[in-house]
C-alpha cells in the first residue's frame, strides 16, 4: 500500500502509528487516570447513589441531588 495521498487516504498501520507519537499517548493515558481519579463531587454522589438501590429508584423519581440529599446528606455525625 502506498503512502498516503488525496487519492489513497487509506495507511498501513505500521505508518499509521506515526501520527501519533509514544510520548503523547502515554501523557494521554495518564492525563485520564489522574482524571478518574479527581471526580466531581456531583459524580461522586451520583455513583454512590447508584450503588444503593433505594436512593437509586428515589432518583428516578426527583434526581440525583435530591436523592442523594435524602439517603446521605442529612447525617449528623456524633463523637
Amino acid at each position: 500500500m502506498r503512502a498516503w495521498s488525496p487519492m489513497n487516504p487509506f495507511l498501513n498501520r505500521r505508518r499509521a502509528n506515526d501520527f501519533i507519537q509514544a510520548d503523547t499517548r502515554l501523557r494521554a493515558i495518564t492525563q485520564e487516570r489522574i482524571r478518574e481519579r479527581s471526580k466531581a463531587a456531583q459524580e461522586h454522589q451520583r455513583e454512590l447513589c447508584e450503588d444503593y438501590y433505594p436512593c437509586e429508584m428515589y432518583a428516578f423519581r426527583h434526581g440525583y441531588p435530591a436523592a442523594y440529599k435524602h439517603y446521605f446528606g442529612g447525617r449528623r455525625r456524633t463523637k
